[in-house]
């Protein structure tokens, strides 16, 4: 799960909200486990907060991330993304995005749910 999906999720009048809504509902019934990373959550909350304040993140928190299989980015990781990170050179490829597919790759996760197309040029299947 990304934070596109995530704040999708969140936000009721994002563009992607009701596709977010049906997908995590489906997920949750079907899925035994929906993988973050720890930086996805670092980057959720902070969007959150910014764009729809401390009730949304205390939401988020409390309905969503118990819900999520959090895999903690090491260092081995963190410096392989941001070595990925340079190597792409693309304004919009973030060190998240980055470390979310070194973590996906490495945990065997093929799918994503997530509104953001730099998964499918990675060779991820978007769930949107």
């Amino acid at each position: 799960m990304d934070t596109s999906a995530i704040f999708a999720l969140m936000d009721a009048d994002d563009t992607n909200h009701n596709k977010a809504k049906k997908i995590w509902v489906d997920l949750i019934m079907n899925n035994p486990s929906i993988v973050v990373s720890n930086y996805i959550l670092v980057e959720s909350f902070a969007l959150i907060q910014h764009r729809l304040g401390m009730q949304a993140v205390r939401l988020f928190q409390e309905d969503i991330v118990p819900i999520l299989t959090i895999e903690w980015v090491d260092r081995t990781d963190h410096l392989s993304g941001v070595a990925a990170m340079l190597a792409a050179s693309q304004k919009k490829l973030s060190l998240v995005d980055c470390v979310s597919f070194i973590v996906m790759r490495k945990s065997g996760v093929k799918d994503a749910f997530s509104f953001d197309r730099h998964f499918i040029s990675e060779g991820f299947h978007c769930l949107t």
